[in-house]
This record gives structure tokens, C-alpha cells and sequence, in this order.
């Protein structure tokens, strides 16, 4: 054990393992940059539906179903069936296989708390918006939207966490990222190359859940600090 322990420690000491385009920093730069365009495309897409039909109480049951639905297709399915697509309309490998894989995997969270922290906003305070003259939309982002703040940043951390970890399948339809690692490592029977890959991964979905647990700690604070400011007056 104690020699595997200092392999790995050779393994990150080593300074080949830090340079050119297979080197740590640009592992971990491809593997970021894939998972916050996949956040990025799947809260445009998942977001606003969700906030409008929360909003407008409109096709819950079934709309939240089938969201909750795809929760159950596994990712690398998704791969699977992205892939012979992807080829077919010329997308080629890795990027687009990989890329739809994370997006299957980012929305429903996304989707399901948004909603659900959208629906839980209290109706008399939507009411007395309302009556004090505010349109749908300002309703939506002046009110419903910061209250539900926090139940949404939960179902980003989420989201996030899953899509960090989740990335490395990538490297399974010849995308990079710190996938290449524990792909690479396996195809040479390193299994040193496999562990510092994991442990790289693990680091960064710590991070992020780090990273999303601090953001939703800083709202919920402002929330009630603005909540004892309205009791207050």
C-alpha cells in the first residue's frame, strides 16, 4: 500500500504529468469548460419553461413526470444512442456525444427545483404583488424568482456535482478532460494513472459542491436578513 501511495505521489510529482495537451492543467481546463457550458445550456433551456409553468400552474403533473422520468436514463445510454447520431449528421466524436450526455443529466435537477420553488412561493405574497400594480413578468422576476432563489441554487448544486463527476464518460467517445486519465490508465494497465485520474475528479466535484454550497449559504443570508428588514418595518 505504501508503495502505491508513493507511486501516486510520483505520479503528480512528475513533471510530464503537468505539461503539452495531456498535462493536469489542461485536463482539468477541458473537463471545466465542458461542464459549465452544459450548466450553462441546460439552466437556459431548463430555468425559464420551468419558472413559467410554476408560475402559470400550468401541466405539473405531467411536465414534473416526465422530467423526473429522465433521471432514470443513464448517461452513458445517452452516450451510447448520442454517439452513432452525432457521427451521422457529421458532428464527429467526443464533444457533441458528451456534451448531450451532461445536458440529459443537468436538466432535470434544474427543472424540478426551479419549479418546485417557484410553486412553493407563498400565494398571498404573489397576491400582494399583484395588487400593488405588478405585471406577470415583474411578479415572476421581482418576487417569485428571489424567493425561490435558494430551493433553485439546491438543484444547481446538484446538477453541477452530477455533471463534474459525470463528465469523465467522455473520454469513452474520445473526448478529454480528466476521463482520459482513468480511460487511458485502464487501456495500459496503469492503475496509478487510473487512481490520480479519480482522485483529480473527486477534487473538482468537491469543489463545485463547495463552490455551490457557499453561493447558497450567501443567499439564503440575504434572504433573511431582507425578511427580518420587511418584519422590522
Amino acid at each position: 500500500m505504501s508503495q502505491f501511495v508513493g507511486d501516486v505521489v510520483a505520479w503528480f510529482a512528475d513533471p510530464v504529468n503537468w505539461t503539452g495537451s495531456n498535462g493536469v492543467p489542461n485536463r482539468v481546463w477541458e473537463h471545466v469548460q465542458m461542464s459549465v457550458l452544459a450548466m450553462v445550456i441546460a439552466t437556459a433551456i431548463a430555468v425559464p419553461i420551468a419558472v413559467y409553468l410554476a408560475h402559470r400552474r400550468m401541466g405539473e403533473t405531467f411536465v414534473v413526470g416526465i422530467v423526473n422520468l429522465a433521471r432514470a436514463i443513464p448517461s452513458f445510454g445517452v452516450i451510447a444512442v448520442a454517439l452513432p447520431i452525432t457521427i451521422r449528421m457529421g458532428l464527429g466524436l467526443g464533444f457533441w456525444p458528451t456534451l448531450l450526455a451532461l445536458l440529459f443529466l443537468a436538466i432535470p435537477p434544474l427543472f424540478s427545483n426551479t419549479h418546485a420553488g417557484i410553486s412553493g412561493v407563498d400565494q398571498a405574497t404573489v397576491e400582494a404583488a399583484e395588487g400593488m400594480g405588478m405585471t406577470n413578468r415583474q411578479v415572476m422576476t421581482g418576487v417569485e424568482i428571489p424567493l425561490a432563489m435558494p430551493i433553485m441554487l439546491v438543484g444547481a448544486r446538484v446538477a453541477a456535482v452530477q455533471v463534474v463527476a459525470t463528465a469523465t464518460l467522455g473520454a469513452l467517445v474520445a473526448w478529454g478532460g480528466l476521463g482520459r486519465y482513468i480511460i487511458d490508465g485502464f487501456a495500459t494497465q496503469d492503475l496509478v494513472e487510473v487512481f490520480a485520474g479519480g482522485l483529480l475528479v473527486a477534487v473538482l466535484a468537491v469543489a463545485t459542491e463547495l463552490l455551490f454550497s457557499l453561493a447558497e449559504r450567501l443567499v439564503r443570508r440575504r434572504y433573511h436578513s431582507e425578511q427580518l428588514t420587511r418584519s422590522t418595518v
